[in-house]
């Protein structure tokens, strides 16, 4: 997460060595068999398949990464599907929220130690650290005979979790050259299509025919083979060129930011005048900590790195922020069941992945800083579509038809993001700004899912979301959720106009 003063816009930029010694500010033109055969996965033709992602030199690296990336998200798509049967087995309905909140807040923390610890240390023990951490709160969670105790298991989850998502971007910034880390964060994408697309239904299965505890159980497992493909690889990679100790006021600010945001998830909870008391207290520990954890000129949009953290929390934040909302819609405004909402989204997740591959191609490599206008762009619009769905005379499936569009935009914003951010950090400081990087999308998601949340009860939702049911007609709620969020989006695309650094 998170410069000192030497992450500053200017000190990204015009030091020597901004840039990884591999990258350099306009990249070289690709052979034509890189345009023509060219895939997301990096399989150039006509090169040696050894400098491709698949490659002999790249496929064991490249095969790990993509496996625990997708038994990540093979987890959190099952979740959702398994944690109200869990809730009500364990006589916790009432934690239900913490739940989620748990990991989400452990993971804020987790990302920032990540950070500092793979820039002092290297990725490979944070990596390694996170696998076991996360397969640790799987187990924990499947064998919980109390709800504070599965509460507890998915806090252990998130901290897995926030130091393997940073560590993997650092893998990848220093295993991978320059030309080649599109399509590895691509993959990234691509690795979330097929457990989005199977993972609720694999999970009620599993959670119907032979216990929820399985959804949990079943997956620590999995974890060992990639861990054992990935080894050699990861023991490869140069060590870090810090060595120092790592810095221990960062790491508290984070834990003060998280702490912060466990109070803002528990006042949202209960919007009543008490809860104003834990709101001002995390607001008081999250504001002044996020100013000294990210980029100098996060908060300005300053040209560069700053911008492209900033841009991150944006998108994602005002994504999520329509997203949360739009079965709710569908179930109580248009009469939908919840399977048929879900599926209305489901769009959105292969695009995203198609989107990730779009960017990915070595052409649109100088016009990078555009995709992700254009990205910024489809967003607004795909939740601006979603508007029409409160209309009785337009079609739901119009809801289908706009997260197609905006999953698009998501996967050119997202990923593009990623490369950018490796191309202007320093191979000392990628693990801090990757931290960055990936606290603001979760600030984002607290920010904007929160705003959300404030303007559907104030516009009236309290009456949709006590019935639950279409007799509680209020499109005013979703209205303003949708109409926030897009002037979000499109506020976002101009941060993208912010992107380019200014070099001297």
């Amino acid at each position: 997460m998170t410069p000192r003063d030497p992450h500053d816009a200017d000190a990204a930029v015009t030091d020597g060595a901004a840039l990884p010694p591999h990258a350099s500010p306009l990249p070289p033109e690709p052979h034509d068999g890189d345009l023509d055969l060219g895939l997301d996965l990096g399989l150039e033709g006509g090169g040696d398949t050894g400098d491709t992602v698949l490659g002999r030199r790249y496929r064991a690296l490249t095969l790990g990464i993509v496996t625990v990336v997708s038994l990540i998200a093979f987890e959190a798509s099952a979740v959702n599907t398994a944690m109200p049967v869990a809730a009500r087995a364990l006589d916790g309905v009432e934690l239900y929220a913490y739940a989620f909140s748990a990991y989400f807040t452990a993971s804020l923390f987790a990302m920032a130690l990540s950070g500092e610890w793979c820039d002092r240390k290297g990725p490979l023990a944070p990596l390694f650290t996170g696998i076991a951490a996360f397969a640790a709160g799987l187990l924990v969670a499947g064998s919980a005979q109390q709800m504070w105790m599965f509460v507890g298991g998915r806090a252990v989850q998130g901290i897995g979790g926030g130091l393997v998502i940073v560590a993997l971007y650092v893998v990848v910034g220093r295993a991978y050259p320059q030309r080649l880390q599109p399509a590895v964060l691509a993959s990234f994408s691509a690795a979330w299509v097929l457990p989005v697309i199977v993972g609720p239904l694999a999970a009620g299965t599993v959670t119907e025919q032979v216990g929820w505890r399985w959804v949990f159980l079943a997956i620590p497992v999995l974890v060992l083979p990639p861990l054992a493909v990935m080894l050699p690889a990861l023991r490869a990679l140069a060590p870090s060129e810090r060595s120092a100790g790592m810095n221990r006021r960062r790491i508290l600010l984070a834990l003060a930011v998280a702490a912060g945001a466990g109070l803002l998830q528990y006042a949202g909870q209960d919007l009543s005048w008490l809860s104003l008391v834990p709101a001002a207290a995390g607001l008081a520990l999250i504001v002044p900590c996020v100013l000294r954890l990210l980029p100098k000129g996060t908060f300005r949009a300053a040209r560069g790195l700053p911008s492209v953290i900033l841009l991150r929390g944006v998108a994602a934040g005002s994504f999520l922020g329509a997203e949360s909302f739009v079965p709710l819609m569908l179930v109580t405004q248009r009469g939908l069941s919840a399977t048929a909402a879900g599926l209305c989204l489901t769009g959105g997740g292969l695009t995203w992945a198609l989107g990730s591959y779009t960017q990915s191609r070595p052409r649109l490599e100088p016009h990078r800083e555009r995709l992700m206008g254009l990205g910024m762009l489809l967003m607004a619009v795909s939740i601006a579509m979603v508007l029409l769905a409160l209309i009785d005379s337009v079609p739901a499936w119009i809801v289908a038809v706009a997260w197609v569009i905006g999953g698009y935009g998501m996967g050119l914003a997202i990923s593009s993001g990623s490369v950018l951010l490796l191309k202007l950090s320093r191979p000392e400081d990628a693990g801090s700004n990757s931290a960055s990087l990936q606290v603001s999308d979760a600030l984002g998601n607290i920010t904007l899912v929160g705003l959300s949340g404030v303007l559907f009860v104030t516009f009236g939702g309290g009456d949709v979301a006590a019935t639950g049911s279409t007799a509680a007609h209020q499109p005013a709620a979703f209205g303003a959720v949708y109409v926030a969020m897009t002037a979000v989006a499109l506020a976002g695309a101009w941060v993208t106009t912010r992107l380019r650094p200014v070099i001297e």
